[in-house]
């Protein structure tokens, strides 16, 4: 037999065999490294939740009565006193002495009760943008004595206004009025008006609520459209179909009379003059129904996130001046968004509804996912608005506008501040360019044209 033809068998590496079983053995180990955690956390879950509760229930008070400062402070009284009770040191014992006595005067200053009958009045709760929100506060001292002054803090949003009230004598009334800004469209939560009492340290500060808290409801800007936006729609009761009724308000032709007819209907002019019976035929016709789909994805607007909250903005109000023209039209109205429907049985829920939203980029949800939606729920809709940004190319128009039912009018209007106002066509869907919200009334009178 040859050497070549000679094969040796493959000796075992004792080091792989030792290796696999170390990696078993640290897994197992692992595994139930990993067992015991959880096992573990099962059990301390409870422990924590109730310490959680009582964390809740105990120290967020002491949270809202004790100031940063003063938790800082009482921190230092007791570790000076710690470390001069322990080393000794003089220094230290009397620096927590002093720490304590500033804490002892801050609640000194907090204590005591005062008896007011407070009432926070908003003049409207309802306000469009740039309009004068005017508000009222009356304090009265309903105690038997003399109250002493006091601060009365009012929360707007996210800023807090500070009213000092002066001393009162018993039954005495002051009064303050107050103006809320409103340059943005939003919801402002007004209140509860607070009594704040605290020492010259800011150590201590006590608070107490004497009044409910209100919404005011900064509406978006809207510009009257003098019927433009019915422009599209035929006659009175809505826009006609290619579909034959025998009963209708939209004339269409005669033919002749057949068995089971509406007599009412019978043209006897026409009868006479052929000698057989005539009767009128109708198109069917449709309620006008406006359905406005709003895109809230900030990707489809201005490239800075600046300019897109702005383009946004001039969205909305195109959107509420296109609502509250159908709504002063008596016409069915359909408001839709990428969060859902906004309430459209009254244009005060329109406004409010439109006041709530809010823009947020959202690239799983475009302008066409939004249209689609809308055709599926407002099949019978006789006008589609697309109200998008600047951003929206033309292809994502295309692509909306194939989710329109047939024969149904689609209008895109495109937002941006500083576009110049235009129209254009893509296929059957007329696109209007809006640089600002006075131009709106303009465009769609073209688009109607």
């Amino acid at each position: 037999m040859s050497p070549r033809a000679t094969r040796r068998a493959p000796r075992a590496d004792p080091e792989s065999g030792r290796g696999q079983a170390l990696r078993r053995t640290a897994g197992r180990s692992a595994t139930a490294v990993g067992e015991s955690l959880a096992i573990a956390r099962e059990y301390a879950r409870p422990l924590v939740e109730r310490l959680r509760v009582l964390g809740d229930r105990f120290f967020e008070p002491a949270g809202r009565l004790v100031s940063p400062l003063g938790f800082v402070v009482a921190g230092t009284a007791l570790l000076l006193w710690l470390l001069g009770a322990i080393f000794g040191w003089q220094e230290a014992l009397l620096g927590a002495f002093m720490a304590a006595l500033l804490l002892v005067i801050a609640v000194a200053f907090v204590l005591g009760r005062t008896d007011y009958d407070v009432r926070l009045e908003l003049n409207r709760t309802r306000v469009a943008v740039g309009d004068r929100a005017v508000g009222a506060m009356v304090v009265k001292n309903v105690s038997k004595r003399a109250s002493f002054g006091a601060t009365m803090e009012l929360p707007v949003g996210a800023a807090v206004a500070a009213f000092r009230v002066p001393r009162l004598q018993p039954d005495a009334e002051h009064e303050d009025l107050f103006t809320i800004p409103t340059r943005r469209r939003a919801v402002l939560a007004v209140g509860p008006v607070r009594s704040v009492r605290q020492d010259p340290f800011g150590l201590l500060r006590r608070q107490v609520s004497w009044t409910d808290e209100y919404e005011l409801f900064v509406h978006p800007q809207t510009t009257a459209l003098d019927g433009s936006s019915a422009g599209f729609i035929r006659d009175l009761e809505g826009m006609p179909t290619r579909d034959l009724s025998n009963s209708d308000v939209s004339f269409h032709a005669l033919r002749d009379y057949e068995a089971g007819d509406d007599r009412r209907h019978i043209h006897w002019k026409s009868s006479a003059r052929t000698g057989q019976l005539m009767v009128r035929q109708f198109e069917e016709t449709r309620r006008s129904h406006l359905a406005v789909a709003l895109s809230l994805n900030l990707a489809e607007y201005g490239e800075a996130e600046a300019d897109a909250a702005d383009d946004f903005e001039v969205a909305v109000s195109a959107a509420a001046s296109i609502g509250l023209q159908a709504t002063f039209e008596q016409r069915k109205l359909s408001v839709l968004t990428q969060t859902g429907p906004v309430r459209t049985d009254t244009g005060r829920n329109m406004m409010d509804g439109l006041t709530r939203v809010e823009g947020r980029p959202t690239p799983r949800h475009t302008v066409v996912d939004l249209v689609r939606t809308a055709a599926d729920q407002v099949p019978n809709a006789s006008v589609v608005f697309i109200i998008t940004g600047a951003g929206t190319t033309a292809r994502q128009l295309r692509e909306a506008s194939m989710h329109v039912p047939l024969g149904v009018r689609a209008i895109a209007i495109r937002c941006g501040h500083g576009l110049t106002a235009a129209r254009a066509n893509i296929g059957d869907l007329t696109v209007l360019t809006l640089g600002s919200l006075d131009e709106l009334g303009l465009m769609l009178r073209r688009a109607a044209a």
